[in-house]
């Protein structure tokens, strides 16, 4: 149950970023270059009209096809939840407890600041890529939809890869650190003039970059293990917000007195701290721990008890 509840984990990051992408591949065509202020005001309200469909759809799905919980807890963490009477269980004080593992304070930190990152650039990735190519919006949104199917495959790959060998903290640094590399090579090789160099750094960036996030998420649990998963994958979420939103505007105002150069190296700087803060973190696998435990504790004895007792063969 565990591994299926992995495998969904790493299936609804690909749709997410699919989602994403087609954010970035839409919009250059519903919405093109033109002069006319009322003709561009028409195409962004055709864009937003559909938009608000989309989401009106997905919240009618949400409220009448969704189940408010599975059958069978998919996690340990989540069945020590339910074992928990609801008059006992406090929001706050999981909070105020995940706030005192230090690890997992890095790790907040850390994803804020990857995740953060890889907010500004995707943002900001239209105005960089019309700098240097000019005419190129739709080509821009080429980039944008390469990043993100890369970060697709990145995401299936690097939660394959956790689920194989249970090395956290190891694959989390490794990514961590390509991520940083992706950055440096994105930034110093985008004013070469060659589109179609920018569509494999861009490419390689958002592998890395995006495949980061399960890991996070993973390695989150780890460290915060019996809490809820949703406090602590909350908690990296508000990181990452903050973070883009500072990314973001710090770059675009770098951007527009520096440069475009000056606005990468700005966020390769915070990558590079994100790679030693990563480096720093104690891997705790509590959860891990835990699964050794229970399963030393089922044994075949036991097994065979508990079929007898339910009538089975």
């Amino acid at each position: 149950l565990l591994t299926k509840n992995k495998s969904s984990k790493n299936q609804c990051f690909c749709f997410l970023q699919l989602g994403v992408a087609i954010g970035f591949l839409l919009p250059p065509i519903l919405v093109p270059n033109v002069e006319d202020l009322d003709e561009l005001a028409h195409h962004i309200s055709i864009m937003f009209y559909i938009t608000a469909g989309v989401a009106t759809l997905l919240f009618i799905l949400v409220v009448f096809a969704f189940q408010e919980r599975p059958e069978l807890p998919p996690t340990q963490a989540q069945a020590v939840a339910r074992s928990i009477p609801p008059e006992q269980y406090s929001y706050t004080a999981s909070i105020l407890r995940l706030l005192r593992n230090k690890p997992f304070i890095l790790l907040i930190i850390s994803y804020g600041l990857n995740v953060g990152c890889f907010y500004a650039v995707g943002t900001l990735l239209n105005r960089m890529i019309i700098e240097h190519y000019p005419g190129e919006e739709v080509n821009a949104g080429r980039i944008g939809l390469t990043i993100v199917v890369a970060g697709m495959v990145g995401s299936l790959i690097c939660g394959l890869w956790l689920d194989r060998t249970k090395t956290y903290k190891q694959t989390t640094l490794v990514v961590y650190f390509m991520s940083l590399v992706g950055m440096i090579i994105y930034a110093a090789t985008l004013n070469l003039g060659h589109l179609w160099v920018v569509f494999i750094t861009a490419g390689a960036l958002g592998f890395f970059m995006t495949g980061y996030l399960p890991l996070g998420f993973e390695f989150a649990v780890e460290l915060t293990y019996p809490e809820c998963e949703g406090t602590s994958s909350g908690l990296l979420n508000c990181s990452a917000q903050v973070f883009g939103i500072i990314f973001t505007i710090s770059q675009g105002k770098i951007m527009d007195t520096y440069g475009t150069l000056a606005g990468n190296i700005f966020l390769c700087v915070f990558l590079l701290i994100g790679t030693v803060m990563t480096g720093f973190i104690k891997s705790e696998l509590r959860r891990q721990n835990a699964n050794r435990t229970a399963e030393a504790a089922v044994s075949p004895l036991s097994i065979l008890s508990l079929f007898e007792t339910q009538g089975l063969k």
